[in-house]
């Protein structure tokens, strides 16, 4: 199996030069590049086809979050990159932007090391991640974000889900993690990843944090449920 392509985005040097120390450790894990700021990361995204962007999200001129969402959402990377958000600003409306934006994963600058490369190894396989400090509140301050929902219209490809796919959507829109959600159902972590795959397929999201705004923008999902 080829190495995880990884480019690192971050003005500081001394930060970037941190990141890469511990990312080149690993031997599953090579850093292709690193970038100052968020239009030479959309450049280098191009021509050196990370399978991951760690993304910081305060920058000079173009920040991670119009980055992320020339990378991910304008397509300006035809390889279908990852973006991995990595700030020191632990504050809801980064995370709700850096989601909306696209970016599949979101840890603070403070995470453990070990935080930071197994973050890189989900994204790539095309899971996503959310810092567990800032995910609770996340999903509760969706709502407030986004689209109002009306209760007599059917939202939108729910109709398409069987009533276990739609459960498991409202379990995954908790932040709950496939072993989580596999215990609550009383079925197995593959049954659970197979539900969770065919929702995806269905409802055309790119990977679970989308699932989490699909279900607070259909409504599935309300703030506050436990």
């Amino acid at each position: 199996m080829s190495a995880v392509r990884v480019l690192l985005v971050d003005d500081q040097p001394l930060l970037r030069t941190g990141f890469r120390l511990i990312l080149e450790a690993e031997t599953d894990i090579a850093v292709v590049g690193e970038a100052g700021d968020g239009a030479a990361a959309v450049e280098l995204t191009r021509s050196l086809l990370p399978d991951v962007v760690l993304m910081d999200i305060r920058m000079p001129g173009v920040d991670g979050i119009e980055a992320t969402r020339r990378i991910v959402r304008d397509g300006a990377a035809a390889h279908d990159p990852k973006v991995l958000i990595l700030t020191t600003f632990d504050l809801d409306e980064y995370v709700i932007e850096a989601v909306r934006a696209g970016a599949s994963g979101f840890l603070l600058k403070d995470s453990p090391p070990e935080d930071l490369v197994q973050a890189i190894r989900i994204v790539a396989a095309g899971d996503a991640i959310v810092a567990p400090s800032v995910t609770r509140r996340l999903l509760d301050r969706f709502a407030s974000r986004l689209p109002a929902v009306r209760d007599e219209a059917p939202p939108p490809g729910l109709d398409t889900l069987t009533d276990r796919e739609r459960e498991v959507l409202a379990h995954v829109a908790r932040g709950q993690s496939n072993a989580e959600i596999a215990a609550e159902l009383v079925v197995s972590e593959t049954t659970v990843k197979t539900h969770v795959g065919n929702v995806l397929a269905k409802l055309g999201l790119r990977d679970r944090v989308q699932a989490v705004v699909y279900a607070y923008e259909t409504g599935l999902s309300r703030p506050g449920q436990s």
